[in-house]
C-alpha cells in the first residue's frame, strides 16, 4: 500500500460533512490488489458521515482496482469513471455509493472549475 492511498483513507473521516450531503446510506468495499496479494477497505457511509475498517465485510457495493491504478485515483492522475470504462477496475452492487464515494478523490492537477474560468473571461472583457 502507498503512503498516498493511506493517508486519502486516513482523511475520509474529516471530509466527509463537506461531500456526503445526500441521505445516501451503505456499505462499499473497496478490493485493492497488488502482487497476489488483496487488502479490503470497508467504508460505511451515511448522511455527513464516513466511517471506515479494514477487512473482509459484506457491503452493498465492491470496487475491485490495482494498488497502482489507486494510487493514480487518490493524486488526480486518473479519474475513476474513466478507469471503469476502461476495464481498469471492475465495480458491483449500488452504483449510487460509488458515485457519492469519487467525489473524495482530486482533481487532475493543473484543471480549473470550468464556472471560475467563465468569471475571469467576463471579468477580461469588461
Amino acid at each position: 500500500m502507498t503512503e498516498a492511498i493511506e493517508q486519502f483513507f486516513a482523511t475520509l473521516p474529516a471530509r466527509a460533512p463537506q461531500l456526503l450531503r445526500s441521505s445516501l446510506t451503505g456499505t462499499l468495499r473497496i478490493d485493492l490488489t497488488d502482487d497476489g496479494r488483496t487488502e479490503h477497505w470497508v467504508l460505511r457511509i451515511r448522511p455527513g458521515a464516513l466511517d471506515i475498517d479494514r477487512g473482509l465485510a459484506e457491503a452493498d457495493a465492491i470496487w475491485y482496482s490495482s494498488v497502482d491504478l489507486f494510487d493514480r485515483l487518490v493524486t488526480g492522475r486518473s479519474q475513476a469513471i474513466a478507469a471503469l470504462f476502461r476495464n481498469e477496475s471492475t465495480f458491483s452492487g449500488r452504483v449510487t455509493l460509488f458515485l457519492a464515494f469519487r467525489l473524495f478523490f482530486p482533481p487532475a492537477p493543473g484543471t480549473r472549475d470550468p464556472r471560475e474560468v467563465a468569471r475571469e473571461k467576463v471579468r477580461r472583457a469588461r
